[in-house]
């Protein structure tokens, strides 16, 4: 018997799913289109966060592009230049019963979502979750002195009034057939580009887009992080390789770029790990992403290393980003 494809697979191209599908893209397009005039234009009303900015960072497609390592880059340039930032989050795949939700680095990410806690860990910034990110961005500056918001994953949700938008692209994938959700992979149609102030691409960038690299060159114990070795240490060696995230085969060709022979073992995206799916008994090392590493604390063995990724932009970006701020600060402090 034939295994049934997952949806996504017919996003590449426009097959006869995808167009058998095309109405409902169409209609969920119109949607999209609605909800995002009705939200703009209650944003007139609304009043500004009391901070310089509040800065979005999302996608225009379903999976990863490479948002959480920007959004980690972008915190750490904006400390380096004196400002002081906070994230806000939807929190997917949290259960928290009550919302919003402080994220710290030893936060259960079954409550309030793997990505969250990673930028804890990572960004050295308060973060906050909720599924409405205006409650999220209040209570962060309830608790916290921060003077710029920014929203991870947050292209989508109109409701939020933003000042600047980061828009990640993956590279090698774009933006598949072009078509919005289910024939495609898109949650807003492509023109949606011509509104933003970045167009940031993980890998080669076209006209008008910004570069950006990502890179990983170290393996942490997940059960004792400050157990390093080099991922060079593990060239030419069989290793098995975890990725529940949007794009497993990026981590998998990383790892096989840096001469490992990759085990692949590929799960959906924010999957919530058991033992028995992280565990091999075979003696070989299990590597699997950081976010993955926030979910397997407390069932890895010394055979469990992540690798940590970095955002790496083209030079060009942080001094045009910094430079919007500062723009949007004189222009909100003439108001």
């Amino acid at each position: 018997m034939r295994p049934v494809k997952s949806l996504d697979q017919y996003w590449n191209d426009r097959n006869p799913v995808a167009l058998a599908l095309y109405p409902l893209s169409l209609l969920y397009t119109a949607v999209v289109l609605l909800n995002r005039a009705r939200h703009r234009h209650r944003n007139r009303y609304r009043p500004r966060l009391p901070v310089r900015a509040v800065i979005v960072v999302g996608n225009l497609t379903v999976g990863g592009t490479g948002k959480t390592p920007m959004v980690v880059w972008l915190c750490g340039l904006l400390k380096d230049h004196g400002y002081r930032p906070g994230v806000v989050s939807r929190g997917y795949g949290g259960q928290a019963r009550h919302w919003p939700q402080p994220v710290t680095p030893e936060s259960d990410p079954a409550q309030v979502g793997d990505e969250p806690v990673l930028i804890a860990i990572r960004g050295g910034c308060p973060v906050y979750v909720d599924p409405d990110r205006n409650r999220a961005a209040r209570a962060l500056l309830a608790a916290h002195d921060c003077d710029i918001i920014v929203a991870d994953d947050g292209l989508q949700h109109h409701a939020l009034r933003r000042d600047l938008e980061i828009v990640m692209v993956d590279g090698q994938r774009r933006f598949g057939n072009g078509l919005c959700l289910p024939a495609g992979p898109l949650r807003e149609p492509p023109g949606r580009l011509d509104e933003v102030d970045f167009v940031v691409v993980n890998g080669p960038p076209r006209p008008g887009e910004r570069a950006m690299q990502l890179t990983g060159t170290l393996a942490l114990s997940v059960q004792r992080p400050e157990q390093v070795m080099a991922l060079e240490a593990l060239c030419g060696r069989r290793v098995h390789a975890l990725a529940g995230i949007g794009h497993p085969p990026r981590f998998f060709d990383m790892l096989t770029a840096a001469g490992l022979e990759v085990i692949p073992h590929a799960f959906p995206d924010h999957h919530p790990y058991t033992v028995d799916e992280i565990r091999f008994d075979d003696g070989l090392p299990v590597l699997m992403t950081e976010k993955d590493a926030v979910k397997c604390r407390g069932m890895a063995g010394p055979e469990h290393w992540f690798v940590p990724v970095s955002a790496v932009p083209e030079p060009a970006l942080a001094s045009a980003i910094l430079r919007a701020v500062q723009a949007l600060d004189r222009l909100h402090s003439l108001r």
